[in-house]
C-alpha cells in the first residue's frame, strides 16, 4: 500500500522538475529569465540595445557627436526614465536577476576596452611636446580638481545619506569628484580632432600631447581612490599602493624588454602579429586585469596598463587594434554605457536644489577646464581663439567620465541621485566640444593664422609687400611661360602608381639623369675644396629639378585603429608600400620628392587635395583614373572588374570637385589597359610557378620600345593652350616625341586646317570668334618657334580634308588612331586632350551606356571619346584642365 502510495508522488515531483524542451513550440516565453540557461534573454537584450543605440546614433552623426552619447541615451530610454515607466517592462526585458550575468559581459569588454586605450595612448607625443603638454595638461587638472573638491563639500554632505552609498571618509569623497571634474576622454578627443582635421594644426598637436598626459595621470588618480575605497585601513591602502607601483615598474623595466625580444623573434613587429601573438597578448591584458583587481585596485587598470607597455613599432599596436576593435565596439561597449544609462534616474532630479546642483557641476567641470586650458596656452604663445580652442577640447569627458562614473556607483561612492548629476554633466560637455570648438576655430581663422604666421599678410589680412616682389613675380611667371609645370602635386593609388610616375619622369627636363663614372669616397677626399665648389650650382639645380609632392590618401573610418593612423600618420607613410615605390621611383629619376600619407573620411578626400595643392602652392595637380571607378584602391591584382570604370560612382565625384574647386591646373591621367582594350573572348593563359621558371623565358624589353609618342589634337581654348605648352615640355626629354594635329576653326578658311566646314562650323560654335583668333596666333607663334633642338622630335601636322565626318569630335577620333597605329610600342602612346576644348554638350554618337553624365562631364568630349574601347585609341590618355588664374599672387595668397 506504501509502496502504491509512493509512485505518484514521485511522478508528479519529476513533472515539476523537468521544463518544457520545446520552446516556444510549447508555449514557452522565450524572455523568462532561467538561470540554467541564460542566453536567450541575453540575445535579447543586446539586440535591442545596439539596435537602439544605432538608431539614435544616426541623428547624432549629422551633428558629429561621438557614439558614446547615443549609447549613454540608449540605456537612459531603456532605464527608469522612460521605458522603465511602463508597467512590467523592465520586469520582462532586464530582470533583476539577469543584470550581473549582463554586467560580467559589459566588465570584459570594459577591460579590452581599457587595454585599447592604453594601445592607443601614444607616450612619444608627451615626450616630443612634454613643455606645453605639462603646462596644458597640468593647469587643465588642477583648476577643476580644486573647483571640483570645493563643490564636493556640498554634495557629500546633501546626498550622503542616500540609499545604496556606504559610509566613507570625506577625503576620499573628494578625491574621488575632483577626478570626475579634472578627467579628460582621451578616445573621444582622439576623435573629434581627426573629423574636425585638426591634427595636424598646432591646437591638435598640443591638444593630444595634453591629453596623453591628463589620461595616465588620471588613471592613476583614479587607482589612488579605488584603493582607498577598498582598503579597510590606511596602512593598507598603503601597501595595496606599494605593490602596483612595484608591478608597473617590473611591466616596465622586466617584462617590457622580454616581450619586446619575443615579438621581434616572431616577427610580429615586421609582418604584423598572428593568431597565436594576438592570443597570447589577450591572455597578458587579462593576467594583468586578474592581478589589479585580487590586489584592490580595479581591473581595468590592468588592462590599461598592459596596452600601454605595446610597442608602437612597425604599427604593431595599430594590427592589434584591428584585430579586436570591433567586438569591443559593436558588442561590449553598448552593453556597459546602457547598463550606465539602466542606472541613471533622471526622475530623482526632483527638487530646485538638485538641479541647482547639476548646474553647478556642469558650470565647473567646463568653465574650469576651458579656463585652465586657456590659461596655459596663451602663457605658452598661443593667440586666444587657438587658446580657448584648446580648454573646450580638453572639457570632452566622454565615456572615461562614463567609467570613472561606473566605478564611484559600484564601490557606492555615489549614490544614484549623485550618478545621475554626473551623468548628465558628461553628456553636456560631450555633447558641446565639437559645435564649440568649429565656431571658435573654423578653417578659415587656421588658414588666416598660419598665412599670417609665415608672413604673407598682416593681422589684418592685408598682403605684404616685399620689395623685389614684383620683380620676382615678373620673373616667375616669365619662367612658368616657358616650363609649365615645376611643382606638381601628386594623388598616389596603388592602381596609378605606373601612370603618375611615368608623367612625372617625362616632366623632368632631362629625364634620368646620365649615369657618370663613380668615385670611391677615399679618393673623392684627395680633391681640393675648391672643385667641389665649382662643381656644385644650387640655383640651377633649384631652377631646373621638378619638385614632385605625393599624397597618399587613406579612409578614416569609425574605428580606434583609424585614429590611431592618423595620429601615427608621419611613421605610417616610412613603411607604406605605394609610397615607398614612389620614393624610389624618384631617387632612381633624380626629382626632387617627398610623399606623405593623410587619413581622412572620403567625403573629404577633395578637400585634403585641393587644401595640398594650395599649401604646397603646386602649379599642377595630378589625378590618376581608378580602373575600378571606386576610391578603394586596395586588391589582388587579379580580379579586377573595370566594367564601371566610367560609370558615375564615387572616384568620378571625387575628380568633378576638384575640377570646379582647384584654381591651378589639373590633369588626369587614364592609364591604357591592354586587358580592357582587347576585343578577344578569355583565353587561358599560362601562369609561372616555382616548377616552370626553369622553363620560362622572360624577354627584357629592348631599349628601343622605351620611348613615348604624345599626340594633342589642338582645338583651341585656355585648355588646350596649355595642353600644347605641356607637350612642348615633356617633348625636351629626349625619349619622347610628339604629334601636334590642329583641328578645329584656327583660320578663316577651313580648307587651309584640314577640316571639313561642317566641323569647321561645329568648333567654332563652341569657342568664340575672339577665342579662336588668339588660338590662331598662339598656335602659328608657338609652331614657328620651335627650337632647333627640338624640331627632329615635334610636328605640327594638318590632316587632310575629311568631308565623310561632320563631328570634330569622331574627325579627332580618327586622326589620332591613324597617327598611333604608325608607333610600334603602343602601351607606351600619351594622347594629351584639353577637357573643354569642345563643349561637352556635343552629342557622341560613339558613346555607350557604360560611361556615365558624370564622367563625361569630367572628362570632357574629346578626353571620353578617347578612351573609350570603341575608338581604338591604343595608349594612355592625360585630359589637361587650365587653372582659372596661374599667375603666382593666386598661389601665394
Amino acid at each position: 500500500m506504501a509502496a502504491t502510495n509512493a509512485t505518484p508522488t514521485a511522478t508528479a515531483n519529476s513533472t515539476n522538475v523537468v521544463s518544457p524542451q520545446g520552446g516556444i513550440l510549447e508555449g514557452g516565453n522565450p524572455s523568462h529569465y532561467d538561470p540554467k540557461n541564460p542566453l536567450v534573454l541575453f540575445i535579447i537584450q543586446a539586440v535591442i540595445i545596439i539596435v537602439l543605440c544605432r538608431l539614435i546614433h544616426w541623428p547624432l552623426s549629422k551633428l558629429r557627436q561621438p557614439r558614446v552619447i547615443a549609447e549613454v541615451i540608449g540605456g537612459i530610454v531603456l532605464g527608469p526614465s522612460v521605458m522603465g515607466r511602463i508597467p512590467g517592462f523592465t520586469d520582462a526585458i532586464f530582470p533583476t536577476a539577469s543584470i550581473p550575468g549582463l554586467n560580467v559581459v559589459a566588465n570584459l569588454g570594459l577591460v579590452l576596452f581599457l587595454f585599447l586605450v592604453g594601445l592607443e595612448t601614444d607616450l612619444r607625443f608627451l615626450i616630443s611636446n612634454w613643455r606645453v603638454a605639462l603646462s596644458v595638461s597640468a593647469a587643465g587638472m588642477i583648476l577643476p580638481f580644486g573647483l571640483g573638491c570645493a563643490i564636493s563639500y556640498g554634495l557629500y554632505h546633501e546626498f550622503h545619506d542616500d540609499p545604496g552609498t556606504k559610509p566613507i571618509a570625506f577625503g576620499t569623497y573628494l578625491l574621488f569628484i575632483g577626478i570626475a571634474m579634472a578627467i579628460t576622454a582621451f578616445p573621444v578627443l582622439c576623435r573629434i580632432l581627426t573629423e574636425l582635421k585638426l591634427l595636424s594644426t598646432k591646437v591638435g598637436v598640443i591638444v593630444l600631447s595634453a591629453g596623453v598626459g591628463n589620461d595616465v595621470v588620471g588613471w592613476i588618480l583614479l587607482a589612488l581612490c579605488v584603493a582607498l575605497v577598498n582598503a579597510g585601513s590606511g596602512i593598507t591602502a598603503l601597501y595595496v599602493l606599494l605593490v602596483c607601483v612595484a608591478y608597473i615598474l617590473f611591466l616596465t623595466f622586466a617584462f617590457r624588454p622580454l616581450f619586446l625580444c619575443f615579438l621581434e623573434k616572431t616577427g610580429s613587429l615586421q609582418k604584423g602579429p598572428s593568431q597565436s601573438v594576438v592570443a597570447l597578448t589577450l591572455l597578458i591584458a587579462l593576467a594583468s586585469a586578474f592581478f589589479t583587481q585580487v590586489i584592490g585596485i580595479h581591473a581595468i587598470f590592468g588592462g590599461f596598463v598592459i596596452g600601454l607597455i605595446c610597442p608602437h613599432e612597425g604599427g604593431f599596436a595599430i594590427k592589434i587594434t584591428e584585430k579586436v576593435e570591433d567586438l569591443v565596439a559593436v558588442i561590449f561597449l553598448p552593453l556597459y554605457f546602457t547598463l550606465s544609462g539602466l542606472s541613471t534616474n533622471l526622475g530623482l532630479l526632483d527638487s530646485g536644489i538638485v538641479w541647482g546642483y547639476v548646474v553647478g557641476v556642469i558650470a565647473i567641470a567646463f568653465i574650469a577646464k576651458v579656463t585652465g586650458g586657456a590659461v596655459a596656452s596663451r602663457l605658452c604663445g598661443l593667440l586666444w581663439r587657438e587658446s580657448f580652442s584648446i580648454g573646450v577640447l580638453m572639457s570632452c569627458k566622454g565615456l572615461v567620465e562614463l567609467i570613472v562614473l561606473n566605478i564611484g556607483l559600484q564601490a557606492k561612492i555615489l549614490s544614484t541621485r549623485t550618478f545621475t548629476i554626473f551623468v548628465v554633466m558628461a553628456l553636456v560637455t560631450t555633447f558641446l566640444t565639437t559645435p564649440l570648438t568649429t565656431w571658435l576655430y573654423p578653417r578659415w581663422y587656421q588658414v588666416k593664422v598660419e598665412r599670417w604666421r609665415r608672413g604673407e599678410i598682416d593681422w589684418e589680412g592685408n598682403p605684404v609687400q616685399h620689395h623685389d616682389r614684383n620683380d620676382s613675380v615678373a620673373l616667375a611667371k616669365g619662367q612658368l611661360k616657358t616650363v609649365p609645370v615645376r611643382k606638381l602635386l601628386v594623388y598616389l593609388r596603388l592602381d596609378g602608381l605606373s601612370g603618375v610616375c611615368t608623367v612625372a619622369a617625362l616632366l623632368s627636363p632631362n629625364g634620368r639623369a646620365a649615369v657618370s663614372s663613380r668615385i670611391h669616397p677615399a679618393k673623392m677626399q684627395k680633391q681640393t675644396e675648391q672643385t667641389v665648389e665649382d662643381s656644385f650650382t644650387p640655383e640651377e639645380e633649384e631652377n631646373t629639378t621638378l619638385k614632385v609632392h605625393g599624397v597618399r590618401l587613406m579612409e578614416l573610418t569609425d574605428r580606434d585603429s583609424s585614429v590611431m593612423k592618423v595620429a601615427a600618420a608621419g611613421e605610417h607613410a616610412l613603411w607604406d608600400p605605394v609610397v615607398n615605390t614612389f620614393r624610389a621611383f624618384g631617387d632612381w629619376h633624380d626629382l626632387s620628392l617627398m610623399a606623405g600619407v593623410s587619413v581622412v573620411p572620403e567625403h573629404s578626400y577633395a578637400d585634403t587635395v585641393i587644401g595640398m595643392a594650395q599649401q604646397d602652392t603646386a602649379y599642377m595637380l595630378l589625378l590618376p583614373w581608378s580602373e575600378t571607378g571606386t576610391l578603394a584602391d586596395h586588391h589582388n591584382g587579379l580580379e579586377i572588374d573595370d566594367t564601371n570604370r566610367f560609370s558615375n560612382g564615387a572616384y568620378t565625384s571625387f575628380v568633378s570637385d576638384i575640377l570646379e574647386r582647384v584654381t591651378g591646373h589639373v590633369g588626369i591621367f587614364i592609364e591604357y589597359s591592354p586587358a580592357s582594350a582587347s576585343s578577344k573572348g578569355p583565353v587561358i593563359s599560362r601562369t609561372a610557378s616555382g616548377l616552370s621558371l626553369q622553363g620560362s623565358i622572360f624577354a627584357r624589353q629592348p631599349t628601343g620600345s622605351r620611348s613615348h609618342h604624345i599626340v594633342l589634337p589642338f582645338f583651341g581654348g585656355d585648355d588646350d593652350r596649355f595642353a600644347l605648352r605641356m607637350v612642348m615640355q615633356l617633348a625636351q626629354n629626349d625619349s619622347v616625341t610628339a604629334t601636334v594635329l590642329q583641328i578645329g576653326a584656327l583660320g578663316s578658311d577651313s580648307t587651309k586646317t584640314g577640316v571639313s566646314t561642317a566641323v569647321a562650323a561645329s568648333t567654332s560654335s563652341a569657342l568664340p570668334s575672339s577665342s579662336s583668333q588668339s588660338d590662331m596666333v598662339f598656335f602659328e607663334t608657338l609652331r614657328d618657334s620651335v627650337p632647333e633642338e627640338l624640331q627632329e622630335r615635334v610636328v605640327f601636322h594638318q590632316p587632310a580634308v575629311n568631308e565623310t565626318i561632320t563631328d570634330a569630335v569622331q574627325l579627332a577620333v580618327v586622326f589620332v588612331r591613324e597617327e598611333l597605329n604608325h608607333t610600334s610600342n603602343k602601351a607606351n602612346n600619351i594622347v594629351i586632350v584639353g577637357r573643354r576644348s569642345i563643349s561637352s554638350e556635343i552629342e557622341l554618337g560613339i558613346l555607350e551606356d557604360g560611361v556615365g553624365q558624370e564622367t563625361r562631364r569630367a572628362l570632357g568630349a574629346v578626353g571620353t571619346a578617347m578612351v573609350l574601347p570603341e575608338s581604338r585609341i591604343y595608349g594612355s590618355v592625360l585630359v589637361l584642365q587650365a587653372g582659372t588664374d596661374t599667375g603666382l599672387a593666386d598661389y601665394y595668397r
